[in-house]
């Protein structure tokens, strides 16, 4: 592994062989598929923002079942949302129409139907318990005693940056390595705050910035879907490649066959960023979820993840009714590029193609 040697300081601390990192996509990412992939020499990685401890606590389970590598845990670290009764229901109306076409009605009322990990006490507990490798934060990070607890524990902590001024935050903060995700990066853009000024800096700009300004490792994220995109990355100063959208079609992924059709379908070529579906903003393949949100100012929708409650309810009525278009169905811009392949197969792939592109030896 000496055509490593220099990536060695975090895939060390990350205890993986490989500087390939399956992002955490709540709802896509498995267990299943995170065990593939750590055990083809990846970090493989779950989402749990949109679950509790306890079922947290079971995704954990069920990798460790299947693997005894590393894991890392994901976790929503957003500002909790302030009900605002007038603008819910005045959503709620907005929508009804789009109920209607699928013959279902909308809630009678929203809830926070998830909890932030800045609020959320018994997930910070059982991660502690349990002690998965890594554990990583999106949207923001927890208070400094939550990081210094499980870095204590021995668990490494990574965080997402959209922009230097939240790398150099997450950087006081404590966290091992910042995720650099760049604009083209699918799923909720994981600014700080969402309703902010955002200056949407590719993967590439802001990697090599990070680099540059930064004492901790980078982890490049957004629109690398080949060994070619972990080269570039890794070339510009890196020490790993995040990847969402390339494993999306891995027969572990949970995502749903309407995903995988639209995937595999012209709107892998039109993806766009919204907030309509969850009250962040996310890119997500082009649908008739983001074409109902096309006009819609950001202040009519409610906060995240209120806004997901109706957002998922509509997905629901949807899938009923045969119609797959109101998913959150998120990819970022190197969806054209996915391959429907086993992670392990994948990533076996990914190595050959680094291989090729930077000459590399053996792996």
């Amino acid at each position: 592994m000496t055509e490593f040697a220099s990536l060695r300081p975090l895939l060390d601390r990350l205890q993986t062989n490989l500087p390939i990192i399956q992002a955490p996509m709540a709802g896509t990412s498995s267990p299943a598929l995170a065990a593939a992939a750590s055990n083809a020499g990846a970090l493989g990685s779950i989402g749990v923002g949109a679950t509790n401890a306890a079922g947290a606590q079971k995704m954990i389970a069920d990798f460790r079942a299947r693997s005894d590598r590393s894991l890392n845990v994901n976790v929503f670290c957003h500002e909790p949302a302030r009900t605002d009764p007038a603008r819910e229901a005045t959503w709620i109306e907005r929508l009804r129409p789009e109920f209607r076409r699928l013959n279902a009605q909308p809630p009678a009322q929203l809830t926070e139907i998830y909890q932030s990990f800045v609020a959320d006490k018994q997930m910070l507990e059982m991660l502690l318990a349990v002690k998965p490798r890594v554990v990583s934060f999106h949207f923001g990070i927890p208070p400094a005693q939550s990081i210094s607890a499980l870095r204590s524990a021995g668990v490494v902590t990574l965080a997402s940056a959209t922009s230097l001024a939240e790398a150099q935050i997450a950087e006081r903060g404590g966290v091992d390595a910042v995720v650099a995700q760049g604009y083209e990066a699918g799923g909720h853009r994981g600014v700080f705050d969402p309703d902010a000024a955002d200056d949407r800096l590719g993967t590439l700009a802001l990697t090599r910035l990070l680099v540059r300004r930064l004492a901790v490792p980078v982890i490049a994220a957004g629109g690398i879907m080949d060994g070619a995109g972990i080269a570039a990355v890794l070339q510009l100063g890196a020490s790993a490649a995040q990847m969402g959208t390339a494993f999306i079609a891995c027969p572990e992924s949970d995502a749903d066959a309407g995903f995988r059709a639209a995937l595999a379908s012209d709107a892998a070529h039109h993806t766009t960023l919204t907030r309509v579906i969850s009250g962040r903003p996310a890119r997500c393949l082009a649908n008739k979820f983001t074409a109902f949100g096309l006009g819609v100012e950001a202040a009519d929708i409610p906060q995240y993840p209120i806004a997901y409650d109706a957002g998922k309810a509509l997905n629901a009525a949807g899938k009923s009714a045969g119609e797959p278009g109101y998913g959150a169905q998120w990819a970022g811009q190197g969806a054209p590029l996915a391959r429907s392949l086993p992670a392990a197969e994948l990533i076996g792939t990914l190595v050959n193609e680094i291989r090729h592109a930077r000459h590399f030896g053996p792996i």
